[in-house]
């Protein structure tokens, strides 16, 4: 047998460096487009120059905050031009210290904050969708307030205990009578837009929930809620019930046609009581921080609050 190659003609049994070479960037490239980001995103000023106090920080302390912000938008609009789903989430620096103190990683280095960013993923974060960064910031603040009011409340459920008198479980009853008392809430404001506050006083802080809730023209369909934001507003108002303190509720109603309506009631020994008209706008029209009145809204009637609650088994 002839072993000899036969070079007359190209060997084409092996690629060519080149071409393999090409190939495999173009894998590379491809599997890239599959790997998710997150980029995290410092909140204001102030987290910026806590940053800035880290040497490894590409950052220093001649750039600002506005800057900083052009060059994060900028690295959003160039990772989506690749086609790869980016997370964004809030890079808090507090936060950030506690963390490598936790794992006895050393806060001065990229690897460190890249570790941290890709743990932020897990927490309160949004999709980039091309909007910019000067919008998503906000977004951003308002779910991780939204989380930590969720888990406060969740805590205060939970912190309650049983009833020393029948065993049962106050915080789990509590959550049952705010998911009732809901549903009655939206069925009684009738078909349109309704946009509820519910607030409650805590011990550390003040807890407030608000919902965006659409009723259809048919009575036979259900109100549309965001279900993330109708648990955070259950949970908040649970808590106002199961603690028996002050606090309050309000909604207001937009429908076609009519003026807006809005309805009020306060939260008093785990029972939610409907207010009168002259209360509602008196609440509506005060302001809240230095008690001055307000000018009523034009447009808008205040109306009393409606019956949805009834004295619960230990009342």
């Amino acid at each position: 047998m002839n072993t000899t190659p036969d070079t007359s003609r190209p060997d084409t049994s092996r690629p060519r460096p080149s071409r393999t070479r090409s190939a495999t960037s173009r894998l590379r490239r491809e599997l890239r487009r599959e790997v998710p980001s997150t980029v995290g995103v410092l909140a204001d000023a102030r987290d910026f120059a806590a940053m800035r106090d880290y040497p490894s920080f590409a950052f220093g302390h001649r750039d600002d905050y506005a800057g900083y912000l052009r060059h994060v938008d900028a690295l959003l609009r160039s990772l989506a031009a690749q086609g790869i789903h980016t997370t964004v989430a809030l890079f808090d620096p507090d936060e950030y210290a506690d963390y490598c103190a936790d794992h006895g990683l050393d806060p001065d280095s990229a690897p460190a904050r890249t570790r941290f960013t890709a743990e932020l993923a897990c927490g309160p974060a949004l999709p980039y969708t091309g909007q910019p960064v000067e919008e998503l910031v906000p977004l951003l603040v308002d779910a991780a307030v939204r989380q930590a009011t969720r888990e406060y409340a969740g805590a205060l459920l939970t912190g309650v205990g049983e009833c020393a008198d029948c065993g049962e479980d106050i915080g789990r009853a509590s959550f049952e009578r705010a998911s009732a008392l809901l549903l009655r809430l939206l069925e009684g404001a009738g078909p349109g837009r309704h946009h509820l506050v519910c607030s409650v006083p805590g011990e550390e802080e003040q807890l407030i929930a608000v919902l965006h809730a659409e009723a259809p023209a048919d009575p036979g369909g259900p109100p549309r809620t965001d279900g993330r934001d109708h648990l955070d507003f259950v949970t908040v108002l649970a808590a106002g019930l199961a603690l028996g303190g002050p606090g309050g509720l309000v909604l207001r109603s937009t429908t076609e046609g009519f003026q807006d309506r809005v309805h009020g009631w306060r939260l008093d020994r785990g029972r939610l009581l409907a207010l009168s008209a002259a209360a509602v706008f008196d609440a509506y029209c005060t302001d809240a921080d230095t008690g001055d009145p307000v000018a009523p809204e034009p447009g808008v009637e205040y109306c009393p609050g409606y019956e949805v609650d009834s004295p619960g088994p230990h009342d």
